[in-house]
């Protein structure tokens, strides 16, 4: 891929407009959204690596 293609991609993904928070992990999924770091001890706690 050239070299503009990607970084006009990556531009328009991470110009900020990304950035606001919904409540729609909540309205969809019945709880609030977590971190990855929360995740990964959840699963690492369940034996997911094991």
């Amino acid at each position: 891929m050239p070299a503009a293609f990607l970084a006009d991609q990556f531009g328009t993904l991470l110009d900020g407009r990304n950035a606001s928070v919904s409540g729609d992990v909540r309205r969809v999924l019945g709880r609030g959204a977590g971190t990855f770091g929360e995740f990964a001890e959840r699963e690492a706690a369940a034996g997911a690596w094991k």
